[in-house]
This record gives structure tokens, sequence and C-alpha cells, in this order.
């Protein structure tokens, strides 16, 4: 008898889902569109956790003697021989470093996107859950919510907000949470209204499971997929949400790094010194895109029938390289 047959059952199961667990990670790391944002979004969260470490200057650092100097410029001494480490991306108009402003600013950026994110889909899938489960009067009343505050625009209800409870990274992240709740929401809904007539259901309740364990044995293990991907589409919005209300002047303020901070401070000087606005652009455009590009690889190999076609497409490709 071999050995996958004298398991348990509870034994098998957990091999199965790491089997499937790597066989998901194996199937994006193949792609090489997937592995390319893989490897970008490393490389942000690995400077913004040791930005300290990574970072070549002090980025609250002043010297107006090395104002908007152009990129790998360095710093002169007494006799106007360069010295120091190169400004890798040039200074700004206050002779700050912005190589590494960029990296502090990722920080900040990336921790009001992803912690925006988790509250408000913590809000929003708890909601839609009850809502799709109880359904009735809870439906009603949670639905009819989601679709009054879904016909505000969310940058002028973000900027009421702030205006009325003032600026600041927690009332940023506070902010952004409350007016991003709603998709989780729709969400969560619609998988949890799928799963309610489900026959696994019915056979929980009938053997006397209470509603409290069905919710969190049954219900939000099946629509945790979905919503994993949607969140990691609403981290990058909420990045460029942070983006824009800090240029704005309603989000992170000075002197903290952040990336639509160093913009608004830039873009008076895009004709002179181009690379002020350049480069932080650059940087929130390369974040959002491989976030975006990595929950449309998810999305396809969490389907099954679109999962099939891309274990293919990684095989053949593998096929021909060798």
């Amino acid at each position: 008898m071999s050995d996958e047959l004298t398991l348990f059952p509870e034994e098998r199961t957990v091999r199965s889902k790491s089997a499937t667990r790597w066989l998901i990670v194996r199937g994006l790391l193949r792609d090489p569109v997937t592995f390319v944002a893989i490897l970008i979004l490393t490389l942000i969260l690995i400077s913004a956790v040791g930005a300290e470490l990574i970072a070549p200057h002090d980025p609250l650092g002043q010297d107006l003697k090395l104002r908007n100097m152009p990129p790998m410029a360095r710093a002169l001494d007494e006799n106007d021989a360069p010295t120091g480490f190169p400004f890798i991306l040039g200074t700004d108009p206050l002779g700050r470093d912005i190589l590494s402003r960029i990296i502090f600013g990722a920080r900040v950026s990336l921790t009001v996107g992803f912690s925006s994110a988790l509250v408000s889909g913590f809000i929003g899938t708890l909601l839609g859950i009850i809502a799709g489960y109880y359904r009735g009067t809870a439906d009603d009343i949670i639905m009819r919510l989601v679709d009054i505050q879904m016909s505000i625009p969310v940058l002028l209800l973000a900027l009421l907000v702030l205006f009325a409870i003032g600026s600041g990274f927690l009332n940023l992240v506070v902010v952004l949470a409350i007016v991003r709740w709603m998709a989780y929401t729709r969400l969560a809904r619609g998988q949890t209204l799928a799963l309610r007539n489900s026959p696994f259901i019915d056979a929980a309740i009938a053997i006397g499971n209470t509603n409290t364990r069905i919710l969190f044995r049954h219900i939000v293990p099946n629509v945790s997929s979905p919503l994993i991907i949607l969140g990691t589409l609403e981290v990058a919005t909420l990045i460029l949400s942070e983006a824009g209300l800090s240029f704005l002047g309603f989000g992170i303020q000075l002197p903290q790094p952040s990336w639509g901070l160093m913009i608004a401070g830039g873009r008076q000087y895009i004709t002179s010194a181009w690379w002020i606005v350049a480069f932080p652009g650059l940087i929130i455009f390369l974040t959002t895109l491989s976030l975006n590009l990595l929950a449309a690889s998810l999305r396809a190999i969490s389907d099954p029938v679109q999962r099939e076609r891309w274990f293919r497409k990684g095989s053949s490709a593998a096929k021909s390289n060798g």
C-alpha cells in the first residue's frame, strides 16, 4: 500500500492544499509578465522595509547649494571637486535626494494602501456576508447604504471628510477605508448568495451547525479567493488615491515624504528640472501597473477553466525554452 493511501483524510487534505498553492505560485512565476510584476513589487517592498539601510542620503536633509541638481550629480568640496555618493535621481528644490525620498515615500504610500485595503476589506466583507446570508431587512439596509455611497464621487467625498477632520496619515487611512468598502460588500454579497443555497450549506444546517460556525467555517473560506484578488486591485487604487490627495494637499503633509507630495512640490519645475516629477510619477506607474498585472494573473489562475490554459501555456513555454 502506498504512503498516499495510508494517510489520514486530514493529512491528505493538507497535502492537497499545499500542492495546489505550490502549483499556483509556480504558475505565476512561469509567466514572464507576472514574474516581472512580482519582481518589481518585491524590490519596492524591500526598499520600503529597509529604507534606513538602503537610502543613500537623508531624505529630510536640506542644502540649497544642491538644489535641482540633475541625476548622477555629486556634491562639490571647497576645491570644486566631486565628493560623496552621487545623487542618482537628482535633487529637489530644497536640495534633498530624490531617490532617498522615493524609498522612504514607498513606506508611506504602501502602508496607506495596504492598511486602507485591509480596513475597508474587513468592513465591506463582513457587511456583504451578513447581507447575503441573512438577506431580508439586513440585506435591504446594507445595500441601500452601498447605493447611496456609490452615488457620491469618491474623491469628492474623501476631500470633504479630510477637510472636516484634518489631514494626516491616520485620518487618510480611515477616510480611504470609508470610501472604498462598497466594492467588497457587493462582491461578498454576491458570492454569499451563490453559496447560501448550496447543498453543503443545507447539510451543515441540518446537522446543527450554528450560523456563526457556518459563516466562518464554510462561507468565508469559499469567498476569500475573489476578495483577495479584489484587494490586490484596491491596493493599487488606494495608492493612486493617496497620491492624488497628497498632491492636492489633503493627504500626507510635509516634511514626511510621499510620492504624490513629491510630484506636487516639483510641478512648477517640470520644464527646468523634469526629474523631480518624472521619477516619483514613474514609480507610482510601475507600482500600480504591477499590482494590476498580479491581480489579473491571480484571477486567471484561480478560475478552473483559465487555470488549465495557464498551466498549458506555461508548460509549452518551458518546453520551447528547453
